[in-house]
């Protein structure tokens, strides 16, 4: 079993970009509205009914049903141990053609409950290209009542929203983890690797100058269940520091993984999916170039990378972590 190179799976969505990851991946993409591409995706966007999001590899045959036909080839046994064969894992390029809107992700527990989900959103975010000046916000600097929420909800009242939160000026190279239910957004001309749980899950505070309505932004449910879900807590500095780094906290460990890898280096044997960000190069008998993206299935076995390319490999949970508090 060996690497297989993804073709592109780049999504419309409500907000604008996609020229950076069109840039990026060799692409010409016909419309200003294509800010995300799903990789290796196994999970759809949410409510889809013809498997909107789902990624394909070169012959067309869905990576969810080449997982599903052969999980310990893909997975490995230690993770269908734990996880069955599901990836539980959604890599995505995501490009910021505007500041994306004031949002929050339910966590597992709120999911389970109300959606009948097995998987949240804890999210994060490795940045590849920021312009001068580039800032995301993460996180209340004060506890937030809800009864504030709701007014800054109805007056849709964005700058006081954004004054509310953490602003973290990034650069590239930088790492932020974003757990579930955090209030967070993400300024205008950003390219990210996200790594996060596989679904769709988000709930947007502000609606107005995006392609996007009220209706849409709750999933599908009353406000007064979806606020639930966030994390109206005050972050203190300490907590913000441990988020934002260059590589991921051990925190993220029972949701995702990433490295950060180069030529020379050996790879252990385990699923992922590897994106070329700089140079050219080979992962075993697999051409690199900046922009390459290809999934890794466990039974390749170790695998060399050649050549003076970088990467970031993005992997599951790892099997034996135990998700704590954060």
């Amino acid at each position: 079993m060996k690497p297989q190179v993804l073709p592109p799976n780049v999504l419309r969505h409500f907000y604008a970009g996609g020229a950076r990851i069109a840039a990026f991946r060799g692409l010409t993409l016909d419309s200003d509205h294509m800010p995300e591409e799903w990789i290796g995706a196994v999970n759809t966007t949410f409510g889809s009914v013809n498997g909107r999001g789902l990624s394909t590899a070169q012959d067309g045959t869905l990576v969810k049903d080449l997982i599903s036909d052969d999980p310990q080839g893909w997975l490995g046994p230690e993770h269908v141990a734990r996880f069955g064969n599901d990836p539980a894992l959604l890599t995505k390029l995501l490009d910021a053609g505007q500041r994306l809107p004031v949002h929050f992700h339910p966590g597992r527990e709120f999911a389970k409950r109300e959606l009948g989900l097995n998987h949240g959103k804890t999210e994060a975010w490795l940045i590849l290209e920021a312009r001068l000046g580039a800032s995301v916000w993460v996180g209340f600097k004060h506890e937030i009542a809800l009864a504030t929420v709701r007014e800054w909800m109805h007056a849709q009242a964005s700058d006081e929203m954004l004054a509310a939160m953490h602003e973290l000026p990034v650069e590239p190279g930088d790492a932020i983890f974003v757990p579930a239910g955090t209030p967070h957004a993400i300024g205008d001309g950003i390219l990210i690797v996200e790594l996060q749980e596989p679904t769709d899950l988000s709930i947007t505070l502000e609606w107005t100058g995006f392609e996007l309505t009220e209706d849409e932004s709750r999933l599908g449910l009353e406000w007064d269940t979806a606020l639930q879900a966030l994390d109206r807590s005050a972050w203190s500095e300490e907590r913000l520091a441990a988020t934002h780094g260059t590589e991921l906290p051990k925190a993220a460990d029972p949701y995702f993984r990433a490295q950060r890898i180069r030529g020379g280096d050996t790879l252990d044997p385990g699923f992922s999916v590897v994106i070329a960000t700089q140079g050219e190069g080979t992962l075993g008998d697999i051409e690199l170039h900046r922009g390459s993206a290809v999934l890794v299935p466990y039974a390749a076995g170790e695998l060399q990378l050649g050549g003076n390319i970088e990467a970031i490999r993005c992997r599951p949970p790892a099997p034996d972590s135990e998700e704590g508090n954060w």
